[in-house]
């Protein structure tokens, strides 16, 4: 019998798609109630200053000028700004006449010659693919649209939880009555992305606008710790920063070793430090660690620089921290000050013209939730994360968090000295290609299980017992990127993704969303009608601490074996390998065919293991394993705490 499954129709209404989105790549739209918005800010950093000694071109590589981030929210939908407009302007504008981001930051030209040198591959190639691919690519969003002021259609009806009962948790009559009062303008939800290595605030958009599509409000970082591809600072004019203090200029002597070595390639001329000074911005790239530039790779034998890494997670995490700050000056009803700080502003690098131009601050003032804060991250982020949940005094306000295939070896050793154990509720959502890494594995589920082992401490409240740790069946490493559904032919043909890129960013959402469901607090929660419901994590396959099926053994022929796509030594973590790989692709090829010439053919038709969103379109991939069979469970609240990690707690 197939598990229950509540994926519900969007009705919220979809961007148009433009003429060069019909030609070239484009993004799926968001499948949640809410239509979506989207705005940038940069602003000054309260305290500029510099992490580690850690230096590039004499200078301090690491140094927080500004914070920059996107927002994406729900923001209101068509009737209700057609009723506004017509009332403030007696005109009408639809949603549609709104702007919408672009996916490639500004400059874009640049912005790919970023990408190039941190591929290491020449530019000219990446800039001209990308630019007849996505250059115009925009997001599924509207630029500085209205927050939703509304309920979701499927929520407007509700009377709330029913009334307690003996043994049972819900709302007393007074409290309903209390709830109907407020049901005027929903309140949301924050949650705070941090990307992986390369990224950037629109590098995760489908998910990080997906969540919004169902009523949480999206922080989405952008790192300039040297993480990410390349990345501007705007300069402050009006309060000094770093670099108008010449505070990250060094005079003394190139070190001999270590981080800071500097190499004639390294050095500028006068007349080059004097543009840079003269220029009201400066560029951050992608920072490689001396002498181990490949230091993510399994096969290094130097491992992680730990010296370069755990700055860069010191510096992400005062980003975040000031971030949360302007999210709370927002909330408390100074969002016109943070537009006037903002530098992403017309005649700014990186800028839209329009930058926080039409915003209603207004209508922002006591509508989010600024307690039990969700951290979420990819990769690198995943590291960031963990290090946040460890310094439960300092983010307190961070509540649970979502590691999206994290990067293990990256997170700073917990030493049993420093006590610092994780206390809070844990998902993480792992790629296949990543599980196949044993270090990376064990280092994952090393920390997912220290998080599990504190139920058996009589100390921790019964909330942080929700710990899972599982993975997506047939995914890569990108899996959960924008890479994944713009170019999902190369995804495929090169790093040999399996599963459907579209169908892996729904089943990272909707496990994302039941997994809040259980940790977020009631009020957060109560009004949860209109989110998707799979149960993924409840219908799942499930493996012990060893990796071995624990309801039937298979022989490693076998499809539904774990270890039947995994790879050469070679390729471990960047790729998967595909038995009868021609044949595979033949078949799945003729079967999306087949449904393509019968759309018109009944259901009943297809084959039922296919997954399909919420327009009922097919979503396959290579294979298909249906429902309950898409996830690997390695952990989950009603897993057995092993006796060692109950010594640990």
């Amino acid at each position: 019998m197939s598990p229950k499954r509540k994926f519900l129709p969007a009705d919220a209404p979809r961007p148009k798609q433009t003429w060069r989105e019909s030609i070239f790549h484009s993004l799926p739209p968001y499948t949640g109630p809410y239509p979506v918005g989207y705005l940038e800010i940069e602003v000054p950093a309260r305290e500029p200053r510099h992490f580690s000694e850690i230096k590039r071109n004499h200078q301090y590589a690491l140094k927080l000028d500004t914070v920059l981030f996107s927002v994406y929210y729900p923001c209101e939908s068509e009737e209700r700004r057609k009723e506004r407009i017509t009332k403030e302007k007696g005109t009408t504008s639809p949603l549609s006449s709104l702007p919408r981001p672009l996916w490639l930051p500004r400059p874009r030209i640049e912005t790919c010659k970023g990408f190039a040198k941190f591929f290491n591959i020449p530019h000219a190639p990446v800039t001209g693919y990308m630019s007849f691919t996505t250059m115009f690519t925009e997001l599924p969003a509207f630029r500085n649209a209205q927050l939703s002021d509304e309920w979701p259609a499927t929520v407007k009806d509700d009377k709330g939880k029913p009334e307690k009962q003996p043994g049972e948790a819900g709302q007393s009559q007074d409290e309903r009555a209390t709830d109907d009062q407020d049901r005027g303008k929903p309140k949301f939800p924050l949650i705070i992305f941090s990307h992986g290595l390369g990224g950037s605030r629109t590098m995760y958009s489908a998910i990080c606008g997906e969540l919004a599509s169902f009523g949480f409000v999206v922080v989405a970082m952008e790192h300039r710790d040297g993480s990410g591809a390349r990345t501007y600072v705007n300069k402050n004019n009006e309060s000094p920063d770093l670099d108008s203090q010449h505070l990250d200029r060094g005079h003394e002597p190139p070190s001999p070793a270590g981080n800071n070595p500097e190499t004639p390639q390294d050095s500028t001329t006068r007349k080059e430090k004097y543009k840079q000074k003269a220029k009201p911005y400066y560029m951050v790239d992608y920072i490689f660690p001396k002498d181990n530039a490949i230091d993510t790779s399994p096969h290094n034998e130097r491992g992680v620089d730990t010296e370069l890494r755990g700055a860069q997670i010191e510096m992400r995490l005062a980003e975040i921290e000031e971030a949360f700050f302007v999210m709370g000056m927002i909330q408390s009803g100074h969002g016109s000050q943070v537009a006037e700080q903002n530098l992403r502003k017309k005649g700014n690098i990186g800028s839209s013209s329009r930058g926080l131009d039409d915003l209603n601050w207004g209508e922002w003032k006591g509508r989010l939730y600024m307690s039990d804060v969700t951290l979420m991250g990819h990769s690198f982020g995943g590291a960031t994360t963990v290090q946040a949940l460890r310094l439960e005094q300092k983010y307190s306000w961070i509540s649970q968090g979502i590691l999206l295939d994290p990067w293990g070896p990256a997170v700073p050793e917990n030493k049993p000295s420093d006590n610092k154990i994780i206390t809070k509720p844990i998902l993480s959502i792992g790629s296949e290609a990543f599980m196949h890494w044993t270090e990376n594995f064990d280092r994952v589920r090393s920390i997912c299980r220290e998080a599990h082992a504190r139920r058996a401490s009589s100390t921790v409240t019964s909330g942080s017992s929700h710990v899972w740790m599982t993975t997506i069946r047939g995914s890569t490493h990108l899996s959960q990127t924008d890479y994944a559904v713009l170019y999902p032919n190369w995804m495929s043909l090169l790093m040999k993704t399996i599963v459907n890129p579209q169908r892996a960013i729904y089943i990272t959402v909707h496990s994302a969303l039941e997994f809040l469901k259980a940790t977020l607090p009631d009020e957060q929660t109560r009004f949860n009608q209109h989110w998707a419901d799979e149960q993924l994590l409840l219908n799942t396959v499930s493996f012990d601490h060893q990796n071995q099926r624990n309801d039937v053994e298979l022989n490693a022929d076998d499809e539904q074996h774990y270890h039947y796509h995994k790879p050469d030594d070679k390729w471990v973590a960047a790729r998967l390998k595909i038995p009868n790989e021609f044949s595979l692709r033949l078949r799945s090829w003729w079967s999306r065919r087949r449904w393509s010439l019968q759309r018109v053919a009944s259901s009943d038709d297809m084959d039922p293991n296919v997954p399909r969103d919420a327009s009922g379109k097919p979503l396959a991939g290579l294979l298909s394993w249906g429902a309950g069979k898409e996830i690997w469970v390695h952990l989950s609240p009603d897993s057995p705490v092993d006796e060692e990690d109950r010594d640990v707690v």
